[in-house]
């Protein structure tokens, strides 16, 4: 659980920080991970034309970041089952400090400033228990952990702050696995991913799970409208033998809905959705398949598919303007309005992972 005391902490501490801000990282509106031509790794810093505001180096593969809301710092994540995440000031692309996963633990490569920023959140495997956790560390404080509450389920993967930044939402994609047995999923039969709100200070508050025929879609990735509308990716398990849907919306007290797509769309994205984002204009909510090379739109209201684009190996996906931002994996950024228009923005020297992180307190 969250003590109170380090809490405390931490609101007096931020309000004797310098006043740094995002602005003296160049003003990134986006993060990402990337594999750069000679095989080596680091997060970038994007402009919304697409303009790399910076490209600090990270000791292997990342997967996604936590940007802070106030300060230019970011926590970069390893790729699952990553022990590690390495928190830097993109300002002067220092690392200041070191996340290392408890004994038994690894990172599921997302996590989530709540509080003002005052407390960071991180999806970890308590792989012996096989149970999920939410490990509570103290950024004011060095990074000290302070705590952990259960997920509410199995193999939480990406958390997202709620708009009361105090309680975060939670992707348990409910897959139990093992760093041992590299990626096997242990539980493919009894799997039962789940959608959580998830307290700092006392554990799960409200869990929503998909219907038992759904079981084996394992809920992934996340995007969260200002209002709480939320969006969920799914990613299928096994073998894939008619359509089934991969994007679903949630909202507190309403339960899951899931988003309807022609059976041949549906097929299109190969059982996997990479990302999800709400358009700029909240109107729409996209998925991305990498291995279907297809980003398609469905209306935020209307739950249905409006249009869809193609092309290879794309993922990153972030609101931009009123429609998207997407990124590939050989370097292309590109803009995707709600109709399925796509324009390049810029190709960069990087196979992009699969995240574009939005930086909210540029």
């Amino acid at each position: 659980m969250l003590p109170r005391r380090h809490f405390l902490a931490g609101l007096a501490a931020a309000a004797s920080l310098p006043s740094a801000t995002w602005a003296d990282a160049g003003a990134p509106a986006y993060l990402a991970a990337a594999r750069t031509p000679d095989g080596s790794y680091a997060l970038c810093g994007l402009s919304p034309a697409g303009a790399e505001r910076f490209r600090l180096p990270l000791p292997d593969r990342g997967h996604a970041a936590a940007a802070h809301p106030s300060r230019p710092e970011a926590v970069a994540f390893a790729r699952r089952p990553g022990r590690f995440a390495l928190v830097i000031d993109c300002a002067s692309g220092r690392q200041t400090a070191r996340l290392d996963a408890p004994e038994g633990r690894h990172f599921y490569g997302h996590g989530a400033f709540l509080h003002g920023g005052s407390v960071l959140a991180t999806s970890e495997n308590d792989y012996e228990a096989g149970r999920g956790v939410i490990g509570l560390w103290a950024p004011d404080e060095g990074y000290e952990r302070i705590g952990e509450v259960p997920s509410g389920g199995i193999g939480p993967h990406e958390i997202l702050t709620l708009p009361d930044d105090a309680s975060l939402l939670v992707a348990n994609g409910g897959l139990q696995t093992h760093p041992d047995r590299a990626r096997e999923v242990l539980n493919l039969a009894t799997m039962r991913p789940n959608l959580a709100v998830v307290s700092p200070d006392s554990g799960p508050l409200d869990v929503s799970e998909l219907p038992p025929e759904l079981r084996p879609n394992s809920i992934r990735h996340l995007a969260l409208r200002p209002d709480g509308l939320a969006g969920f990716a799914m990613q299928w398990q096994g073998d894939l033998l008619e359509p089934v849907p991969l994007l679903g919306l949630w909202q507190a007290g309403g339960g899951l809905r899931l988003c309807e797509a022609p059976p041949a769309r549906a097929m299109a994205m190969q059982g996997y959705a990479g990302s999800v984002a709400f358009s700029g204009d909240g109107a729409g909510v996209a998925i991305t398949s990498p291995r279907g090379g297809e980003v398609q739109v469905f209306g935020s209201e209307s739950a249905r598919l409006e249009a869809h684009w193609q092309r290879p190996d794309i993922c990153g996906l972030a609101p931009l303007g009123e429609g998207f931002l997407a990124s590939d994996g050989m370097g292309g950024l590109f803009s995707v309005s709600r109709g399925g228009e796509a324009a390049p923005l810029a190709r960069h020297e990087a196979s992009w992972d699969n995240h574009l992180v939005p930086v909210r307190g540029v």
